[in-house]
């Protein structure tokens, strides 16, 4: 069976040190933090039965794009395990341009964390690019944090209901370290709307594996994903923690698989 880690990334071999550790400090993790960032330190969780892994990076400054995203697309090229989302930032000048050419380098959606970018997500320069890629190109979009307003799940709401044919991923099951109300205000405002995935990255060292279940469960396994957050958090040991959900077979082949490619528009 095909495992997809729905959410994992990626750095140049020259910068990777420097970024794992500006995520650890930015979550306050700096110390546990997994994995080293690097294509090979990932690739060698497929030890584990992890079959492929969507890849991205997030850009801090606008001048960064361009080269993150040829980054993960040269990456993608020499590794058909991984399945790669671009990035943008709203201060970046053309992105419809930038859109084109991530099509044309072969990318499948694109990545925004609105928290390190420091930008609401829905951002009127946000919403532009929504609408450029609105019903062509899907979204991983980090979802919550307690500390912050800039990915608060409302946001997110209105962002869906403005464009109906928008694919999101709202990323660590709806709401990063307010899971439950991540949940209330998302599943409540969006019932039933197929376009909307979780991906239960960055969730199990505060849910366990029972609530975990019971998220799954509550949000429909149809439409959570199974990711990792490497580096933060180690993919093998993130598996082992799904497996053992006690979750159903129909289940596991949703959570592990098929909404992954559904997600991404792949066939793996």
């Amino acid at each position: 069976m095909p495992i997809i880690d729905a959410h994992s990334h990626i750095y140049p071999t020259k910068i990777a040190d420097k970024a794992v550790s500006a995520v650890g400090r930015f979550y306050g993790v700096e110390e546990s933090m997994a994995g080293k960032g690097s294509v090979d330190d990932l690739l060698g969780h497929m030890r584990s039965g992890i079959t492929h892994f969507i890849v991205h990076s997030v850009a801090t400054t606008a001048r960064s794009v361009p080269t993150i995203n040829s980054f993960i697309a040269e990456q993608c090229t020499e590794h058909p395990e991984f399945i790669g989302f671009g990035t943008m930032h709203p201060d970046f000048e053309d992105m419809e341009a930038e859109v084109e050419r991530a099509i044309s380098l072969g990318l499948h959606g694109f990545k925004l964390h609105p928290d390190t970018q420091e930008v609401d997500m829905d951002d009127p320069r946000l919403m532009e690019f929504y609408e450029i890629i609105a019903g062509r190109l899907p979204l991983v979009l980090h979802t919550g944090d307690y500390r912050y307003r800039y990915s608060d799940p409302h946001r997110l709401v209105r962002i869906l209901k403005t464009f109906p044919d928008l694919v999101v991923d709202a990323a660590h099951l709806g709401g990063w370290s307010i899971y439950d109300v991540g949940y209330d205000i998302l599943h409540e405002e969006l019932l039933g709307e197929e376009r909307l995935f979780v991906d239960a990255s960055s969730a199990f060292t505060w849910v366990g594996r029972r609530h975990m279940r019971e998220l799954i469960r509550m949000w429909g396994a149809e439409r959570v994903m199974f990711g990792s957050d490497y580096p933060m958090w180690d993919p093998t040991h993130e598996l082992n923690e799904m497996l053992h959900c006690d979750l159903t077979d129909d289940e596991l082949e949703l959570v592990l698989w098929r909404n992954a490619e559904r997600f991404a528009g792949v066939t793996v």
